[in-house]
């Protein structure tokens, strides 16, 4: 959810530069179940225009019509959405809504913090109660500094429950490789909200304008890749179509903690290039190799390019997220893991 987070929070920025005040709505607390869980946020500016979900397009009607008098009053409240006679959703949302008027060092502080690829707090005071409560509220904690969206300081608010959530630095996805399926891989995870980086060839012809959703663009050797900007948060896709060279790369990548590496190619083709790698590398470690995975992708009959990227991004879902690919129909439970 960071990267709807850091959207929502540039759009805030923008519109109070433009004079147009805006209404921070921050799902905080749910009976039941419901499209999404607590966390979810989106904003709405004064001009009636949103930014952002917290359902399938449901609540949001609702939502804009409940922040007219927050835009009026300057009051926080927290509002209910009870899905049940409504939608047979069988859940209550518990909604916080407040101005988002965030003083002016947060900016710097929060562009610095996504640079950096740092994680951060956000802790939110509600009650279920609806209507106007003193001490509501959201802040938000960069490194050590704490930011209210509001006016309050967080003592005002310790009266009241409070939803804490950790969100960790925006998905990353490198992608090794600059042929048609690397185009059609960047495009489904930039629709995803993924920050997109492509490694090509120094001889490479393309330019980050042939990848749409691209956030950067490099034609560099094995060698020379930045192994430094390769956390936990990051996903690879080796997809250079030459065995030598996603060897090379892979070589380039054994020092790096990435959650997840796919390669092209059938099972054997895996097994060949792990083997030759711990030739190379013969200290690699075990939690290396298990990152590993090939053939890239999870069995969905996939056939084009785009088939074959929503394969790639469905299995890298499911491995940092720590899933079963099975279908939901058959699973028993709850959809979501527990908060």
């Amino acid at each position: 959810m960071t990267h709807e987070f850091k959207d929502i929070v540039q759009q805030g920025l923008e519109a109070k530069r433009q004079g147009i005040k805006s209404v921070l709505a921050s799902v905080v607390a749910l009976d039941g179940s419901s499209y999404r869980r607590p966390g979810v946020r989106m904003l709405i500016l004064e001009n009636n225009q949103m930014v952002g979900a917290v359902s399938g397009g449901c609540v949001e009607k609702e939502i804009l019509l409940q922040s007219q008098s927050v835009f009026k009053t300057g009051e926080s409240k927290i509002m209910t959405y009870d899905g049940r006679y409504r939608l047979g959703c069988e859940g209550v949302l518990y909604i916080l809504l407040e101005l988002f008027q965030p003083e002016d060092a947060f900016e710097k502080a929060f562009s610095e913090c996504i640079k950096e690829r740092h994680s951060f707090e956000i802790h939110s005071y509600f009650t279920k109660n609806e209507g106007p409560t003193s001490g509501l509220g959201t802040f938000i904690k960069l490194k050590n500094t704490i930011f209210s969206f509001g006016s309050l300081s967080e003592a005002q608010s310790t009266h009241l429950s409070v939803f804490k959530q950790t969100l960790p630095a925006c998905s990353k996805l490198v992608i090794i490789g600059a042929e048609h399926d690397a185009v059609q891989l960047c495009k489904y995870a930039a629709l995803t909200g993924w920050e997109v980086t492509i490694i090509a060839g120094v001889k490479e012809a393309k330019t980050i304008e042939n990848f749409l959703g691209a956030s950067d663009f490099y034609a560099i050797s094995p060698e020379d890749i930045d192994i430094n900007s390769i956390d936990n948060q990051t996903s690879i896709v080796l997809m250079t179509h030459s065995f030598a060279n996603d060897l090379r790369f892979l070589v380039a990548l054994k020092n790096t903690n990435p959650n997840y590496i796919g390669v092209l190619g059938p099972t054997k083709r895996r097994e060949d290039l792990l083997a030759q790698f711990i030739e190379y590398c013969p200290d690699v470690e075990d939690d290396f190799l298990e990152r590993v995975h090939g053939p890239a992708g999870i069995d969905i009959g996939s056939e084009t390019p785009q088939e074959i990227a929503i394969s790639i991004m469905a299995e890298i879902l499911a491995v940092t997220r720590k899933r079963d690919t099975i279908s939901l129909s058959k699973k028993s439970g709850k959809i979501h893991s527990n908060l």
